[in-house]
């Protein structure tokens, strides 16, 4: 006798898209489902489950899988064949709303237990247990369900009513092209799922926080193969942002973390400003994570008080990497941090960097043994951060440096100390002014030169992207513009202004094609080229530059035939980011750039470009990269290629 399921009650067909998807834990099932069932004994009836009719279709199958008891508990065989048999029914209904579910409401499901037919209703369920007992001890009981799918019924028309108005919902809160289904659409309960989540986002997004789907009832067209859904949501009140609590963090002033939350009570709720709100927050180097929580219910102003909950990370952290390239050299890179010096999330943090000069195409160098003690270049960096020290949104910023600096064409020994005050706007824009005192000696093409340095550097920046690390959509900008003012015999004047912008676009969702680019430029006025520190002129090259070119080696020569630096910069990149795997992607990219005797780009100098393909390893604390990079138009002695490995994106 054949048994065909194929009805359920309307309750069960609205349970199927009202409530959540019940997904079953398949321990055994991790692997694909391709482990052996135990072996035939004494003691129980071991059995195998095969599932045919799907026309090769394994979502549907791992569906089906996910819905049947017989099949997770195969590796707990029942002690007998009657325990068997009443797994095989049990499963029939599951089987039905499995296939209900991903639109097959024509589907048929047959089941036999030893090619013994059950019924939904037990019947041959006594035949099916005495044929598995004959099976005792000596083969598996084969179980077999037999799926005749059907057509896959289409999603026709989504309607959605105001609980409250008892009307359709205003376009103006919920516009249709939100749930107006695609032609094509399957009648799945998954995706009306997700399509009912996208209302109550919608509605969220315009200021409703409490909104709700009261009610789900979907309406088969057997004739046509088409369901219809009315949906019925209720979306609440509108409102404001309430008072906003901060929990958690014990070790950190509440204050601080207030101070990098720039909610305001009464501004429009937005799920988007809370998430910008979570991302300032975490900012602060000393908090590991960051929860945003809406209240449970409306205040007397009838907005949503918000609770957001911190965790600190741990106080001290140490980190090493390592970067090389054939043309610029190997390097070490070493740091020390504390997150939390005071309580007040104050960030201490030593920087030690190391490595060897760059010899490009040098003839000095002949493998390791000709590198002298002179040849190892370096800085020691150390930063002091002081977050709403100053005010409730003003930071203090200690930046103290020593560099030796050694590239083919000139050397610089130097030092650095910066005191600064940060204001920020918002999560995204800020400002800093500061006090900058330098005192160095370089050497290159002009002789040696000891000089001493009094700037008042002015900065503004902007980061409007998605990512820190890896940024998929948005702009970086950053601009600064330092007056040096000459006080002693040996300090220089001029003025120096710098900007970078740089723009991110992902032309999918998941961000796996990127289209990214940078623009830089850079200007010295107030004094001639030989005035300069070599450390304070521009070059490109190198990189983070004109990748394919030694490091610092584009610039004018001024007639002393090897570069010696400009008064003005103009370098742009651009890269596509694909990722051919979540881990692994590819970027090929094109640079250009160049360094100007005059203070301003004219061009006099050529722009060089050079163009590559870059190896991405995507890590949870950043991609790992391998750029390959050819000049275009290469000059005499310069490298075919050049090979750059370091952590972190280009720019």
């Amino acid at each position: 006798m054949k048994l065909v399921v194929r009805c359920l009650s309307a309750a069960a067909l609205a349970a199927l898209f009202s409530a959540g998807p019940a997904r079953a834990f398949d321990f055994f099932g991790l692997l694909g489902g391709e482990e052996q069932p135990p072996e035939p004994s004494a003691e129980a009836l071991p059995y195998k489950i095969e599932f045919a009719g799907l026309d090769d279709q394994p979502q549907l199958e791992r569906a089906l899988q996910d819905s049947s008891s017989a099949f997770r508990l195969r590796q707990q065989p029942p002690a007998a064949g009657a325990g068997l048999a009443r797994r095989v029914v049990a499963d029939l209904p599951r089987l039905v709303e499995a296939l209900w579910a991903n639109g097959y409401y024509d589907a048929e499901v047959t089941a036999s237990v030893v090619g013994v037919t059950v019924q939904p209703d037990g019947h041959g369920a006594d035949a099916a247990a005495l044929a598995a007992e004959r099976l005792r001890g000596q083969s598996l009981a084969p179980i077999r369900i037999e799926v005749t799918l059907g057509e896959q019924y289409h999603l026709r028309k989504v309607a959605i009513r105001d609980a409250r108005a008892r009307a359709p919902i205003d376009e103006a809160l919920l516009p249709r092209k939100v749930y107006e289904p695609d032609a094509d659409s399957p009648a799945r309960a998954a995706a009306l799922q997700s399509m009912q989540a996208a209302f109550i986002d919608e509605l969220r997004a315009h200021s409703h926080p409490l909104a709700k789907v009261i009610e789900t009832k979907p309406v088969i067209d057997h004739r046509e193969k088409a369901m219809d859904v009315t949906v019925v949501v209720d979306p609440g009140p509108r409102a404001g942002i309430g008072k906003v609590s901060v929990t958690g963090a014990p070790g950190i002033d509440p204050d601080v973390i207030r101070s990098f939350i720039y909610l305001e009570e009464g501004e429009d709720y937005s799920p988007k400003t809370l998430a910008d709100a979570r991302k300032s927050v975490a900012r602060l180097e000393a908090i590991g994570s960051v929860k945003v929580e809406d209240g449970a219910a409306l205040d007397a102003n009838g907005n949503l008080p918000i609770v957001i909950d911190t965790a600190e990370r741990k106080r001290h952290a140490i980190g090493a990497d390592a970067v090389y390239s054939n043309v610029d050299g190997p390097g070490v890179r070493a740091y020390w941090m504390d997150r939390n010096i005071f309580g007040g999330a104050e960030r201490l943090r030593v920087d030690l960097e190391g490595g060897l000069a760059p010899f490009g195409s040098s003839p000095n160098y002949n493998g390791l043994s000709s590198v002298h003690l002179n040849d190892l270049v370096g800085r020691a960096k150390a930063s002091f951060l002081a977050p709403a020290a100053l005010g409730a949104r003003d930071d203090l910023l200690v930046d103290g440096i020593a560099v030796r600096e050694k590239v083919d064409d000139y050397r610089a020994y130097f030092g650095n100390l910066t005191i600064g005050a940060r204001h920020r706007f918002s999560d995204i824009a800020s400002v800093q002014a500061g006090v900058e005192v330098e005192r160095g000696h370089t050497h290159d093409a002009f002789g040696p030169h000891d000089y001493s340095l009094l700037g008042f550097p002015l900065s503004g920046s902007y980061d409007g992207t998605d990512n820190l690390m890896a940024p998929t959509m948005g702009v970086r900008a950053i601009a600064s513009v330092t007056p040096y003012v000459k006080t002693l015999s040996d300090s220089v004047g001029f003025l120096q202004s710098k900007a970078q912008v740089s723009g991110y676009h992902a032309f999918d969702e998941d961000g796996f094609y990127v289209l990214a680019g940078r623009v830089a430029a850079g200007s010295i006025i107030g004094a001639g080229i030989a005035d300069i520190p070599a450390s304070h002129r521009f070059f490109a090259g190198g990189g983070g530059s004109v990748r394919g070119y030694r490091y610092r080696s584009l610039s004018p020569d001024e007639g002393f035939g090897v570069p010696v630096g400009g008064r003005s910069l103009l370098e742009a990149s651009l890269e596509a980011r694909i990722k051919v795997t979540q881990e692994i992607g590819i970027v090929p990219f094109y640079d250009v750039g160049a360094a100007f005797s005059s203070p301003y780009p004219d061009f006099q100098s050529e722009m060089r470009s050079s163009v590559g393909l870059g190896l991405r390893y995507y890590t949870a604390i950043g991609p790992v990269r391998l750029d390959v990079a050819t000049p275009l138009g290469r000059r005499p002695g310069e490298n075919r290629f050049a090979i750059f490995i370091g952590v972190g994106e280009s720019f």
